[in-house]
């Protein structure tokens, strides 16, 4: 029995061939310049943000050596660390409690605040970044000049820091809660809005040119065609913005804004270390039950538009 010799590759065959080699060498190429790059950038940013410094310090028995600073650094945040942790005693485990949150009243009304800033905050900046995403998205905004207003708009609101935006408003309006709730919800318009106008460019647009053809104005091909689609992604963004949020006031009232913060630039100033850690605590623990109650929160919402 005889076997025909098998047939030549086609041309077509080895013209794929060599494309392909030609692709993967490129794609090879691509990732060594890139990966040298990026440690090139990693190399130079760490030199200048003094990473790889080298200084002298001085030991234990009085002689002065070399160390890496940042080797040399982490025993001082661990003692750092130290002072901010009470003596905490089975014994007495009660009155250390006590002792350690004695200005739980005086607290507890500073984070209801706290809290309170930050969902007046949100609220306020999801209205306006809600609003902003549809003329700041490229296939819902009726024409390039709103697209770039609206775009530079957002970027300012978003670029300058919260801390700033409560400068000038405490400026404005004097030391208080006002001024933290306007320059969170001031930052929190421009960064939703971002992220919706980014979610509304992904939309599928058939259902809006449905109502369209129905004969629905602009204001019904949003509310009908696009609302619908992008609504279980505004819920996940916004409830993880109410999170970050809390976490911003009870920082922002460092300069006067409301909040925790005041509380904190106290303990600093005074290095009342075991106050730090106490507020710490007290930060950790309501954002840690906001993003648990946001997380299921929000699955049960987005199962219940799944549903409909």
């Amino acid at each position: 029995m005889t076997f025909a010799p098998a047939a030549a590759p086609s041309q077509a065959v080895l013209d794929f061939e060599r494309a392909y080699a030609r692709h993967r060498a490129r794609g090879r190429l691509t990732f060594l310049v890139v990966t040298a790059a990026l440690l090139i950038a990693f190399v130079v940013t760490a030199d200048f943000s003094n990473l790889l410094k080298v200084s002298q310090i001085t030991l234990s028995d009085g002689s002065r050596a070399e160390r890496w600073i940042l080797l040399a650094g982490l025993p001082r945040l661990g003692e750092y660390l130290a002072k901010t942790v009470p003596q905490l005693s089975s014994e007495t485990l009660g009155a250390d409690l006590a002792a350690w949150f004695w200005r739980w009243k005086v607290w507890g009304w500073l984070l209801l605040e706290t809290v309170l800033i930050a969902f007046m905050a949100t609220a306020l900046g999801v209205a306006g970044g809600f609003v902003m995403s549809f003329p700041a998205a490229r296939n819902l905004s009726p024409s390039r000049w709103m697209l770039w207003l609206s775009r530079r708009y957002l970027e300012i609101a978003r670029t300058v820091p919260e801390l700033v935006f409560a400068l000038i408003f405490v400026f404005c309006f004097g030391v208080g809660p006002m001024a933290g709730v306007l320059a969170i919800a001031l930052h929190t318009c421009g960064a939703l809005g971002k992220l919706y106008s980014e979610v509304n460019e992904n939309i599928d647009m058939r259902p809006l040119e449905g109502v369209k053809s129905a004969g629905g104005s602009r204001a019904d091909q949003i509310r009908y065609g696009a609302v619908p689609q992008i609504l279980p992604n505004i819920i996940s963004y916004t409830l993880l913005r109410f999170e970050i949020n809390v976490r911003s006031s009870s920082i922002i009232g460092y300069v006067g804004a409301g909040g925790l913060g005041q509380e904190l630039r106290t303990a600093v100033s005074l290095q009342e270390y075991t106050d730090l850690s106490a507020l710490f605590i007290i930060v950790f623990v309501t954002v840690f039950v906001i993003d648990w109650g946001s997380e299921k929160l929000r699955h049960r919402i987005i199962g219940m538009e799944r549903i409909h």
